[in-house]
């Protein structure tokens, strides 16, 4: 995997201004964002609710993205294309590349998320969602069309302004309220777009990805559909799973960046900054990681190292969000056919193979 090619990508993208034009739209559109680091039958089980509600619409999968890093701030198990391959053998209809998740902070994707929805002109959003007291009402206050912002310990609808809920959200649950938030500050009209979709029991990602790093695949096998396995089996074989962190390039950067170079990174602030030169030198991940100050976010520290990684700065990243998307890279699709429904239901014109 060739981090600096995708943050080349990035920055092109950053510097190109997107193009729209009106359409006669023929076909619903809908546009689900998963990571599917691996995609698990938790993710079809949704992948396939949505489509039983439209079936006669075109299923996307937003699949990030440039740098492979997750919202985690973590490596993927697989390549964005290989993931992109899973989801078009599972049921995906097209599968289009999202934004660099692992490099960014939560805000920042999620406006790019939206972006992207309104791009795609989607017409159906679905989202898993864990059942958690109260949350229901959180899910049809969004349904409505009300603007719900998570903010620390309260959860407030805007429409009403009342506080909903003054407790954490679970991470899936929290990434729906974020998204609310974001589709909202576009301007995109929401309301009854999301599918919501009860999470199913006996799946985990998390022991999916530990199990594929322990070289223990077997053991987490029937969490997977077949078309995943042999997908992941596939890239295992090659050598290109799983990802790992070019962790000499971390170390590079963090060992002799100055605080000027160091504060230009995205995500990296005074505190930050000062910090990790103050703990200089260092000979590990480990020891970066520990000087790292903790972020609001547990994920924090994560996407510092991931952008140490990827050396990339914050003007890019807002200009890369400010014309979000630039350019539809579209990773694969079930046939030509579909591709040119696709096309031609999208109002976005720089869309590339």
């Amino acid at each position: 995997m060739d981090i600096e090619k995708d943050v080349e990508l990035i920055k092109r993208d950053a510097d190109r201004v997107p193009k729209f034009k009106k359409i006669k739209k023929t076909t619903k559109i809908i546009a689900d964002f998963t990571e599917y680091s691996p995609l698990h039958k938790g993710h079809r089980y949704c992948m396939f609710k949505a489509k039983e509600k439209v079936p006669d619409g075109i299923f996307v999968a937003v699949i990030p993205g440039p740098t492979e890093r997750s919202g985690r701030g973590l490596p993927y198990i697989m390549s964005r294309y290989a993931r992109a391959r899973a989801a078009i053998a599972v049921g995906a209809d097209i599968a289009v590349e999202g934004p660099p998740m692992g490099v960014m902070g939560s805000g920042q994707y999620s406006l790019c998320l939206a972006k992207m929805f309104k791009a795609l002109n989607t017409d159906y959003i679905p989202r898993g969602y864990k059942p958690a007291p109260n949350f229901n009402k959180i899910l049809k206050r969004i349904n409505d069309g009300h603007i719900i912002v998570p903010k620390p310990y309260k959860i407030i609808d805007t429409t009403t302004n009342e506080i909903l809920l003054e407790d954490p959200l679970e991470e899936d649950n929290y990434v729906i309220v974020s998204l609310s938030k974001s589709l909202g500050k576009i301007g995109f009209n929401f309301k009854n777009k999301f599918i919501f979709v009860k999470r199913i029991s006996g799946v985990s990602g998390t022991k999916i990805r530990n199990a594929v790093y322990k070289g223990k695949l077997e053991s987490v096998k029937d969490m997977l559909p077949e078309e995943t396995y042999k997908v992941l089996k596939e890239e295992l074989r090659a050598g290109r799973a799983p990802l790992y962190r070019n962790e000499e390039k971390i170390l590079e950067n963090a060992n002799t960046l100055n605080y000027e170079e160091l504060l230009n990174l995205n995500l990296i602030d005074e505190k930050t900054a000062k910090k990790l030169i103050a703990n200089r030198p260092y000979k590990s991940i480990k020891e970066i990681e520990k000087a790292i100050p903790a972020g609001f976010s547990t994920h924090h520290k994560q996407r510092i190292l991931s952008v140490l990684e990827a050396k990339i700065d914050k003007d890019t990243i807002s200009k890369y969000i400010e014309n979000y998307p630039a350019t539809i890279r579209v990773l694969g699709y079930k046939d030509s056919k579909t591709f040119r429904v696709f096309k031609n239901n999208v109002p976005h014109r720089r869309i590339v193979t």
